[in-house]
């Protein structure tokens, strides 16, 4: 039996086959791309299969074909793209998670891992949990909240375990270039490759951040926890929630003559300042025992370490 990764080739879908190969999980990865440099390491350990979301022949195929017994939903049209494309959108994000279900649901896989956002909620919030009324503002947000509910009817009515994180902005070496938060990770790999760096966003601004390593360790946990202690579908992840200058100074710790300035992009920065500032793990930490464990400090220091090791995969 295997576990299928959707997105499978993206920032998060690679890192989560590195840990599932590590803990002798057979991975299966099901992405509109086939190559990505962050998995020629496991290349040969794995089965990549290309696919669209959207296909729901395709979905179907995967999982029928590859003896899937769980599956870790990560794959998505991001949100930049999504406001482009909001048709795409829709029938990617929206309609690739009802395809997923409804295989789940065909074919008896055990269990269902979706990452949902903190683009779920709306404008002005200033801490969430899992109780506050979502009120997304962008395409990916929607899809994001039909998705949490489609997972949650399919639960209920088909006894499917669908279970859903819901994830501040998640950082780490090989994440791209793309979206209002990347500047949260071009701050520390920039540097770490010894190249300047101008930040976007205005010194006091406030965004919660979940390092990579976390968000994998989260997503397992959350997958091997007891089903009988869950007492809701969707938790909230929480990171830590740095202020930008807070971020300058760690990376400077570690690097002191980093070459990093600020030159804010207005739009960018209110962006950045309209997402909710903190989130509340307390119930994930009840229900299966969740701790961040990466914090500013730990995050930065395992950050730049990582990319100096290995500058021709993340340069």
């Amino acid at each position: 039996m295997a576990k299928l990764i959707t997105g499978g080739l993206g920032f998060l879908g690679t890192y989560l086959a590195h840990s599932l190969l590590a803990k002798g999980e057979e991975v299966v990865l099901f992405d509109v791309i086939t190559r990505s440099p962050l998995i020629h390491d496991i290349k040969d350990k794995v089965k990549i299969v290309q696919g669209d979301l959207a296909s729901w022949a395709e979905v179907l195929e995967v999982v029928k074909q590859n003896k899937i017994d769980g599956i870790y939903h990560t794959g998505a049209l991001l949100s930049a793209s999504a406001e482009e494309k909001p048709i795409t959108a829709y029938q990617v994000n929206a309609g690739g998670t009802f395809n997923i279900l409804e295989a789940a649901r065909l074919f008896n896989v055990k269990r269902v891992i979706f990452t949902s956002t903190i683009a779920s909620y709306g404008l002005g919030l200033h801490k969430v949990n899992e109780d506050t009324i979502q009120m997304p503002i962008s395409m990916y947000g929607v899809t994001k909240v039909f998705s949490e509910r489609l997972g949650e009817y399919y639960n209920r009515k088909f006894g499917v375990d669908f279970r859903a994180v819901r994830l501040p902005s998640i950082i780490g070496p090989g994440r791209g270039a793309g979206g209002a938060s990347a500047y949260s990770t071009l701050m520390i790999s920039e540097p770490a490759l010894k190249r300047s760096y101008a930040v976007t966003v205005e010194e006091d601004v406030i965004m919660p951040i979940l390092y990579i390593k976390d968000c994998v360790d989260c997503l397992i946990r959350l997958y091997e926890a007891d089903n009988a202690k869950l007492k809701r579908r969707v938790y909230c992840i929480a990171g830590f929630s740095p202020t930008a200058r807070d971020m300058v100074n760690e990376v400077k710790k570690v690097i002191p003559n980093a070459d990093i300035h600020f030159k804010p992009d207005r739009e960018l920065t209110e962006i950045v300042r309209s997402w909710p500032k903190y989130l509340d793990e307390s119930r994930a930490g009840e229900d299966w025992g969740w701790k961040t464990k990466y914090f500013l400090k730990e995050t930065v220091e395992d950050f730049i370490k990582e990319v100096q090791a290995h500058p021709e995969r993340y340069g």
